[in-house]
């Protein structure tokens, strides 16, 4: 197995861990005689040098990995960048950062006290999109963080690790819709995020998104104090071929903007 096959598998196992409702999909699916096949994985991090988007790409690029499309969400103050590999069975990935400069000196300061405790060295790490939380972290700061930004505050508390996989439900036999999958999923108790919609996207753009809202889970703060917070989540995408006859292989920000929300508190 390749380094790059070990690091999307391990980066599975730690996601299914935290995300009990990806066995719960994935056993429902299998049961009705599905195929899963994985169109992407997002991570998330802070715009700084450290731990920003080319650093944490490091592990992909090296393993085979180009930029493919960038993507600007201004409400958010979030930038992003999706990479492609050029074996199509591997998904791709999508990194996104929180463009600090943008943000209040009071989250700047408090983002770069935990960044300061980072080693230098986590950037060349080959494991660093699953390194965790590589930081100390109190209650009190996670509050005042998430309080601006609920993005800050999810990768405060979760640190380095996939937000989400995502399947791709061209491959799916039974469910021909992403309405028909989102009612069946609805039918077994999972949660959708509505925010936009349940379905973010139309044919005429080439892509349909829907989500899962994440899951929460208990966490423990360096200062003692728990908390049950959302987590990760899972998505599921529909992509509809461009004039050119090829599959839109790319993200259509006005939907990703609404996908993000689910890991809202609320």
């Amino acid at each position: 197995m390749s380094d790059i096959h070990a690091l999307l598998d391990r980066l599975w196992e730690d996601y299914a861990k935290l995300n009990p409702s990806a066995k719960g999909i994935h056993e429902r699916l299998n049961a009705a005689g599905e195929r899963i096949v994985n169109d992407h994985i997002a991570l998330r991090t802070f715009r700084h040098p450290k731990v920003g988007i080319d650093a944490l790409a490091k592990a992909f690029v090296d393993g085979g990995y180009v930029a493919a499309g960038e993507y600007d969400f201004p409400d958010k103050k979030l930038y992003a960048r999706h990479y492609e590999h050029e074996d199509p069975t591997l998904p791709k990935v999508f990194i996104s950062e929180l463009r600090l400069e943008d943000c209040s000196e009071d989250l700047r300061g408090r983002v770069n006290l935990l960044i300061n405790q980072t080693p230098d060295a986590l950037g060349t790490r080959a494991d660093f999109p699953l390194a965790g939380r590589p930081w100390k972290i109190t209650q009190t700061d996670y509050e005042k963080l998430i309080a601006e930004s609920e993005y800050a505050g999810w990768v405060a508390a979760w640190g380095f690790r996939a937000n989400h996989f995502t399947i791709l439900v061209n491959f799916l036999e039974t469910f021909d819709s992403l309405e028909v999958l989102n009612q069946f999923l609805k039918d077994n108790g999972f949660k959708l995020n509505a925010s936009g919609g349940e379905i973010k996207g139309t044919p005429d753009v080439f892509l349909e998104q829907s989500s899962t809202l994440a899951d929460k889970v208990a966490v423990t703060f360096d200062d003692g104090a728990k908390l049950t917070i959302p987590c990760c989540f899972y998505e599921f995408a529909k992509r509809y071929p461009m004039p050119d006859g090829k599959l839109f292989g790319g993200f259509v920000t006005k939907s990703a903007d609404k996908i993000f929300e689910s890991t809202n508190r609320t």
